[in-house]
């Protein structure tokens, strides 16, 4: 499963660091770094909420 950032619509809002700090950050711009754009099908239950979650819908799965 693969994570994906539309940079247009994130507003850098840090709601999926706070939910999952291993898979985001920001950079020391205050930009969405996605730091492990992989991630094992086990997590797929939790990236979907992270997801879900964000204000923008700048995030997606596939």
């Amino acid at each position: 499963m693969r994570i994906k950032a539309d940079f247009d619509l994130c507003e850098s809002n840090a709601v999926c660091v706070g939910m999952a700090p291993d898979v985001f950050d920001l950079g020391d711009d205050d930009y969405l770094v996605i730091l492990a754009e992989d991630v094992s099908a086990e997590r797929e239950e939790e990236m979907r909420q992270v997801v879900a979650s964000c204000p923008k819908s700048a995030l997606s799965m596939e």
